[in-house]
């Protein structure tokens, strides 16, 4: 059962930016935890970036170099994703998962609802 839903993917140019959104039709849903992973053709799902359920709190992928924002809007049960200078290894299916509480953990085990992803490729 779909919880949550992202959209915003598309084909960019490198150095392009994208904005993502993660949304949620379930009330209880809009102030738990959320968090952005990535899944490349072939690899494992990856963390990218996850936010509070107040939106006081933020954790970062080492990888993001700064990047990539993660921000929330709660009155719009929406999670938003800012990728600036996307990078062709930025491509892959940007997943949008949730957790009733704030972890620091970074696998994605650690999030019990999920989207069904919105893709991003990053042509070079």
């Amino acid at each position: 059962q779909v919880q949550l839903v992202e959209s915003g993917g598309g084909l960019v140019q490198a150095g392009g930016s994208l904005s993502l959104f993660c949304g949620t039709s379930r009330r209880a849903l809009s102030n738990y935890a959320k968090a952005w992973f990535r899944q490349a053709p072939g690899q494992e799902r990856e963390f990218v970036a996850a936010i509070s359920g107040s939106g006081g709190t933020t954790n970062y992928a080492d990888f993001v170099e700064g990047r990539f924002a993660i921000s929330r809007d709660n009155a719009k049960n929406t999670v938003y994703l800012q990728i600036n200078s996307l990078k062709p290894e930025d491509t892959g299916v940007y997943y949008c998962g949730s957790n009733p509480t704030w972890t620091n953990k970074q696998g994605s085990g650690s999030y019990y609802y999920w989207g069904q992803g919105t893709q991003v490729t990053v042509s070079s």
